[in-house]
């Protein structure tokens, strides 16, 4: 499973030396179980979350077509970069993101590119939730956020899906592969989003954010990290065609039909923008070289191999499967960027997961890894 770029458990990445046949894969199981139970549902509002509430209700009966109150708000249990809220009323349920409080990265927490994109692909029936209102106004609830549509169904965090039969799970990974490349077979300006991203190189720009999201929360010098600044910039790959880019594109950041394996809504477009759909397709691959997927038998629990997950992809798009070292480099790059990112918001008192000190600790580790890729890309 890929790292996620809020918060990591700290028994998320454990030995399996100690373990072995069954009792290996019964306690992986077991694990995962209980990983979906943990981070799956809401909770009472955090207090340093807490938001006002008669503001929030007045706000919607003015802005979200058929609102009625009252208004109760409780918060998600998962880590999110913006602090998500389920908003209940007698009538609907809501979801609210908003930015997290306090000093922000430049660029960082942009909800309102999340509402724009998600606004435009659920016109063409691609699989998210209704986006209901954007607020921009800081000084509603004290940050900006958007309301769109509470999509009930299944989220999945554990990517071994030990609830799951053998037949469910690789539907689950079939329906998600595929709708990633229904995701970029979209023509941006057909659909409105033309102007979402910058012109130019996708990874010129990427490499380029990150490096200096990195400057702006750096808290220790990493050696690592100085090699991949300057070799990232001068390997580019070519960029052969633009599309619409998640950013984040793994199992947790979607949810599941309730009874149906198939994707019902992407959620988490904080990342997206203009882009090549090789550094979303690469990122969804390198999730088998990660905890999660690399260690456990793939055939005995019916789930794709990394090659099955790329012939799935690449049937819907026509794409090649193009030599992978480079691609992974480069989105590990990005993850120690945004872990980084997490620990200078550890640093500013805006950190939004309790669990946020575990994801910075990552950061030196990603960047090694994200170094011997770059290595087998003919790195020196």
């Amino acid at each position: 499973m890929a790292l996620p770029l809020d918060e990591i458990p700290s028994d998320e990445i454990k030995s399996d030396e100690t373990r072995s046949g069954e009792t290996k894969r019964s306690a992986t199981l077991a694990d995962g179980v209980r990983k979906d139970e943990e981070f799956s549902g809401t909770k009472p509002v955090e207090e340093r979350h807490r938001i006002d509430e008669i503001r929030l209700d007045n706000w919607m009966k003015e802005h979200v077509e058929g609102y009625a109150g009252p208004l109760t708000v409780l918060q998600f249990k998962g880590g999110q970069s913006n602090p998500t809220y389920r908003l209940d009323t007698p009538g609907r349920s809501y979801v609210m993101r908003r930015k997290p409080f306090g000093k922000l990265l430049p660029s960082a927490h942009a909800v309102d590119r999340e509402f724009r994109v998600i606004a435009a692909l659920s016109k063409q029936g691609f699989p998210v939730a209704r986006a209901y209102a954007l607020c921009t106004d800081d000084s509603v609830i004290g940050a900006a956020f958007y309301i769109m549509s509470m999509e009930e169904g299944r989220v999945f965090w554990d990517p071994a899906l030990p609830s799951q039969s053998p037949e469910s799970r690789r539907a689950i990974f079939t329906s998600k592969i595929e709708t990633l490349a229904k995701l970029h077979q979209y023509n941006p300006e057909a659909i409105g989003l033309g102007d979402f991203g910058k012109p130019g190189n996708y990874f010129a720009r990427q490499v380029d954010r990150w490096t200096k999201q990195y400057r702006a929360s750096e808290t220790q010098h990493i050696p690592e990290v100085e090699r991949l600044i300057e070799w990232l910039p001068s390997t580019m790959p070519e960029q052969r065609r633009v599309s619409i880019v998640h950013g984040d594109y793994r199992l947790d950041n979607m949810i599941f039909h309730a009874t149906e394996p198939r994707v019902q809504a992407v959620l988490d477009w904080e990342l997206s923008t203009l882009g090549d759909p090789m550094a979303d397709f690469t990122y969804l691959l390198m999730q088998w070289t990660m905890p999660g997927l690399a260690n456990i038998d793939l055939k005995a629990l019916n789930i794709p191999t990394m090659d099955e997950a790329a012939s799935i992809y690449c049937k819907v798009t026509g794409d090649e499967v193009p030599e992978f070292n480079w691609y992974f480099s480069y989105n590990l790059f990005r993850l120690a960027g945004i872990t980084q990112g997490i620990a200078g918001r550890i640093r500013d008192g805006t950190a939004a997961s309790a669990k946020a000190m575990e994801s910075a600790k990552r950061t030196v580790p990603l960047a090694k890894a994200a170094w011997e890729y770059a290595q087998k890309a003919g790195a020196k």
